[in-house]
């Protein structure tokens, strides 16, 4: 068996999309976004790298094109693969990855610096109103 704790199936992580867990870490409760990229498994904080309160997926699979994520709030490109930002205003950056392995048709997360919680995104507010848009003047 696998060092870590298990998370979700194999078969359920993604080729086209994204697909979010929660996990706990000090600084409090994060998401992960798991895709899987010619049969590798990748993780990193559901966090766009130019402002990092923004999810780039929003609990329903992040937006793909051409094999990058694209950050809905702003259109920065990220490549599936790599995590790195292609074009837009953090270009250059990277996703923060986390450490994930594949035992077993299992995804175990295997970073120390985070303890899994459940499957799905944190819960928002539904009634909370505030923009989410962060154009800069």
């Amino acid at each position: 068996m696998a060092a870590g704790e298990s998370m979700i199936p194999v078969g359920d992580v993604p080729t086209e999309t994204t697909t979010v867990v929660r996990v706990e870490s000090d600084d409090g409760t994060e998401e992960l976004m798991l895709h899987r990229t010619d049969g590798t498994v990748h993780a990193w904080l559901n966090a766009c790298q130019h402002f990092t309160h923004i999810p780039i997926d929003k609990g329903d699979g992040a937006v793909m094109r051409d094999g990058e994520f694209i950050c809905q709030n702003h259109g920065a490109y990220f490549e599936a693969a790599s995590g790195r930002c292609t074009f837009g205003p953090c270009e250059g950056a990277y996703l923060e990855s986390v450490d994930v392995t594949v035992e077993d048709g299992t995804v175990y997360l295997t970073d120390e610096r985070y303890v899994y919680i459940g499957p799905g995104p944190i819960e928002r507010d539904p009634t909370d109103l505030g923009s989410t848009s962060n154009v800069e003047f």
